[in-house]
């Protein structure tokens, strides 16, 4: 073997960047999910908007005791997402579990190892993206069983939404509502929209809505919320990305409406 090469030292290190990217989105997901992390690649991951994820442990079922669980796990969770670096937004991507531990009490979570930096929730976005419409009647469909749907029901009637019809699907495992065809979802929409409702939330970080949204809203001739699809739309606006996306839904065309 011949003689390795003398290995010098630059005379001058580069200069640096303040950041790798211009704006850094951190995303807590289940250690079960199969589909937030790819529909924030799709809708929020770009050159200027970095997204950093961390897994917690979850375990089937999908029950209000189970989601209740998780709780302990978001501080080291959220610390484990770029250590003693500022986040322009963080969210926990579990809608059920939101509803049930409660948007403050995640909040202050989180907030424990990523001090000052807004965190989104699935509901608490599905809420802003449903007041950006000025809708007040809504359908609701979840693929959760009654148990897990009833906390779903009152977060919404308690912030002044008329639950027109709540459907949901009977699932316990979130690994199964993750395989639900996009397609199926557009044919549910259709039988789960009440009449007289303004706009449809479909809830659930597992399900595939966000493809399957613009065909759901062309289905039912109203706009569609979902669960990822929401989070997304917040974390772009929070990161100041105001670009239209309208292959993601009418409400990646709007702004985010003032709490």
């Amino acid at each position: 073997m011949k003689p390795l090469p003398e290995i010098k030292i630059h005379p001058k290190r580069p200069s640096l960047d303040e950041r790798p990217l211009d704006k850094r989105v951190g995303l807590i997901i289940l250690a079960t999910d199969h589909t937030s992390e790819p529909d924030f690649r799709r809708m929020v991951a770009s050159e200027r908007v970095g997204v950093y994820v961390a897994r917690i442990p979850y375990a089937n079922p999908t029950t209000p005791e189970n989601l209740r669980k998780m709780q302990p796990a978001l501080t080291a969770g959220a610390a484990l997402i770029l250590p003693g670096e500022k986040l322009d937004a963080i969210c926990y991507s579990c809608t059920s579990a939101s509803v049930v531990i409660g948007d403050a009490e995640i909040e202050t979570a989180i907030q424990a190892a990523k001090s000052g930096i807004p965190v989104v929730t699935p509901p608490m976005a599905g809420v802003r993206g449903l007041n950006a419409f000025g809708v007040r009647r809504i359908s609701i469909l979840t693929p959760y069983t009654v148990e897990t749907s009833r906390p779903m029901a009152a977060y919404f009637a308690a912030r002044g939404f008329e639950i027109a019809s709540f459907t949901c699907l009977g699932f316990e495992d979130d690994r199964e509502m993750a395989r639900i065809p996009p397609t199926a979802l557009v044919d549910l929409v259709r039988q789960a929209t009440h009449p007289q409702a303004d706009a449809l939330f479909v809830s659930c970080t597992a399900l595939r809505g966000a493809l399957a949204v613009t065909g759901m809203e062309q289905a039912i001739g109203r706009p569609v919320v979902t669960s990822n699809q929401a989070t997304a739309w917040n974390c772009l606006r929070l990161c100041g990305d105001e670009r239209a996306h309208p292959e993601f839904g009418r409400l990646m065309t709007l702004p985010l409406p003032r709490d």
